[in-house]
């Protein structure tokens, strides 16, 4: 078991580029994801993210996501979603904002595995954006988590888990990198359905990066 964590977590770490020369400033993202059963192996996904510049403030993003899915196995789904997403972008080298409002329909395929003690979620995102005053655009994007439970075998109510994860986005665009975000965080079983993480996230691009504290609460009602 100590082997394969091991080997997980230089996954995660060799998956993302250097970053030592760049320069990253903290900021603060609170996140709702909530799954709502519609029975017959339906559901319905809905998710809140206020993506603040700072610590204490400054919003970034308003992320608002929605979508049906469908459980075609016990692990493995696939849903069809919309996206709408408010950006608020400081203006170089003024202190000025600009305010970009974005449309965005989504497919995924998302697949779960156990190994022993290890969760591990693979998520397959295509993504076709509309966003004001740019040109349409496509964009992948492949998100690779795992929980593993801290105190004890498996993810019961009271449980601390480690959670970390890594996503890559590549876009149709001469230079097809677009983004990469790697977190690691602390969560806990509240409920069945209900966990909250606080957790550390790096992104970075191709000219930079930015670092953010992760608010996380998880519902499946």
């Amino acid at each position: 078991m100590r082997k394969l964590l091991c080997l997980l977590l230089t996954l995660f770490i060799l998956s993302a580029p250097r970053l030592s020369a760049q320069e990253s400033d903290l900021g603060n993202w609170i996140i709702y994801l909530g799954n709502k059963s519609l029975g017959d192996r339906w559901n319905l996904h809905h998710e809140v993210q206020y993506r603040n510049y700072n610590f204490v403030g400054d919003l970034e993003q308003l992320l608002l996501r929605t979508g049906v899915g469908y459980d075609v196995t016990d692990n493995f789904n696939v849903l069809l979603g919309y996206g709408y997403i408010n950006s608020q972008n400081y203006v170089d080298p003024a202190d000025d904002k600009v305010v970009i409002d974005e449309h965005r329909i989504y497919q995924q395929l998302v697949t779960r595995q156990q190994l022993g003690r290890v969760g591990l979620q693979h998520r397959y995102r295509f993504e076709e954006r509309f966003v004001e005053n740019k040109d349409f655009g496509f964009r992948f994007r492949y998100f690779l988590s795992m929980n593993v439970p801290l105190t004890g075998p498996d993810m019961a109510p009271k449980t601390l888990y480690l959670s970390a994860y890594n996503e890559i986005f590549v876009t149709t665009e001469d230079n097809p990198f677009d983004r990469n975000r790697l977190y690691g965080g602390l969560g806990y079983v509240a409920r069945p359905g209900l966990r909250f993480e606080l957790g550390y996230m790096n992104q970075f691009f191709a000219t930079g990066g930015r670092d953010q504290i992760n608010l996380i609460t998880s519902a499946s009602f």
